[in-house]
């Protein structure tokens, strides 16, 4: 039998590994954080390339936007509990407020709904406390009749999305 902790700690390090392979992810610093059976969080930490406005230290909406676009994009994934491709149909984020000064921003996607071609995602992201967010988010995702050149269409090993995590 397979201790539980093992498997939470082979699902971190799988996630990981998936995250570190996307630059742009890794340019802007963004991380797993935590997900379950149809949501996932990402972090993103402060860094002085996304200011918007040095004089404030607020991250620019830009990167903002592409947190919430991964996170979205990855509860398709654990909703699925495969890495099959989609590609983001439409994406809206309605910003609530600035965040915090050199605030980390966690970014939180949940795939509520799926069918035979399409995922229906919502969230928020937040720099602390989710009943006060920055952005609320809503999208749409399609999938791809065949993966994409170079994209395995294969399920990940056994119980490496699986949820809750």
């Amino acid at each position: 039998m397979i201790d539980p902790s093992e498997t939470d700690t082979r699902q971190q390090r799988f996630i990981q590994r998936f995250m570190n392979g996307v630059p742009h992810l890794a340019a802007l610093g963004i991380a797993y954080q935590a997900h379950g059976a149809d949501w996932a969080e990402l972090a993103m930490p402060f860094a002085e390339q996304q200011l918007a406005d040095p004089d404030y230290g607020i991250i620019a909406s830009g990167a903002i936007f592409t947190l919430m676009d991964s996170a979205a994009g990855f509860s398709v994934f654990v909703r699925r509990n495969t890495l099959e491709p989609h590609a983001t149909l439409d994406l809206r984020l309605d910003y609530r407020r600035a965040p915090k000064p050199r605030a980390t921003i966690i970014g939180r996607g949940e795939c509520y709904r799926l069918t035979r071609q399409i995922a229906f995602v919502r969230g928020l992201a937040h720099d602390g406390d989710p009943a006060d967010p920055i952005a609320n988010m809503a999208g749409t995702f399609m999938f791809s009749a065949k993966p994409a050149e170079g994209m395995s269409s294969a399920k990940p090993a056994e119980g490496m999305l699986a949820g809750p995590k």
